[in-house]
């Protein structure tokens, strides 16, 4: 197992989410910044599937209780071993009670840390991911929690380091239009495609929400419960868009303009990061 020593701010147990349930209500939920998990448990010869932890902003501290090789991506940050620099984005073999500290993320907002064999919390509907909306899956990580892992499935990649490109410092988006993009004025679809915005610092997994500009809609009446989808931009009451991550959801009563194409640069994208829209490419 793996002991928590220090959870930090923000940090639940991820995997690749659990689709195909919306149907019934349940959000995929899992890594927001899905390919920094796979490419941690491909380092650590985990498959893909494996579940890691998703570290928010402040880092964590782990001990191991057994041997086992560890590998740290996502946001940039330092990593130690027993107090010792060690580097992210490769392969860490570690002996038994050795200690791992993930510091805070210098650049970026979310690290992943995938440990050989995987966190084997127990699956829910198919999946270990927290969600942090409905309450599946296992809960958020706390100081002294202790996390069993997995038999190790197969030996680390063979790589010194993977290099990682620094977030944007500023995000254009592809949006296109969404199932009530004729409840706002032109002005109002105008000035989502033309002006910028700044992502709040109340964001969370479950949605970004942006500040700027807001959005006049043409119809005042009030809208029932329709399904939403991942990236979907949701116009509550004060005119600000929200867009919707991986705990979204699944049915909501605002318009929404537009959907998002990928969501995935939102994971690393700190507060007060603008975002840009755009239409689709002809």
């Amino acid at each position: 197992m793996i002991e928590i020593l220090r959870a930090g701010v923000f940090t639940t147990v991820q995997d690749q989410g659990r689709p195909g349930w919306a149907h019934l209500g349940v959000p995929r939920s899992g890594a927001l910044d899905a390919a920094a998990l796979r490419l941690a448990n491909r380092l650590v010869g985990n498959p893909e599937s494996a579940a890691g932890l998703e570290i928010t902003l402040t880092g964590c501290t782990v001990r191991l209780h057994r041997a086992a090789t560890v590998a740290v991506t996502g946001a940039e940050a330092d990593v130690r071993v027993d107090r010792r620099p060690a580097d992210p984005g490769r392969p860490l073999s570690l002996p038994a009670s050795a200690v791992l500290t993930i510091g805070s993320a210098r650049h970026g907002l979310r690290s992943y840390l995938a440990v050989s064999g995987g966190i084997a919390v127990e699956p829910v509907l198919g999946s270990r991911a927290t969600d942090t909306l409905s309450g599946l899956g296992p809960p958020r990580v706390r100081d002294g929690d202790r996390l069993p892992l997995a038999p190790d499935s197969g030996p680390p990649a063979p790589v010194d380091f993977t290099p990682a490109p620094a977030p944007a410092t500023e995000l254009r988006l592809t949006l296109r239009p969404g199932p009530r993009h004729d409840w706002f004025t032109p002005a109002a679809r105008d000035r989502l495609l033309h002006t910028p915005y700044q992502i709040s610092p109340v964001s969370d997994r479950i949605g970004a929400r942006l500040v700027g500009a807001a959005l006049p809609r043409a119809v005042a009446g009030e809208l029932p419960s329709e399904p939403i989808v991942l990236g979907a931009v949701q116009v509550p009451a004060d005119g600000q868009p929200l867009i919707f991550l991986a705990d979204h959801p699944t049915t909501g009563g605002y318009p929404v303009i537009g959907v998002v194409d990928d969501v995935t640069p939102l994971a690393q994208a700190r507060p007060g990061t603008t975002v840009r829209f755009h239409g689709p490419q002809r």
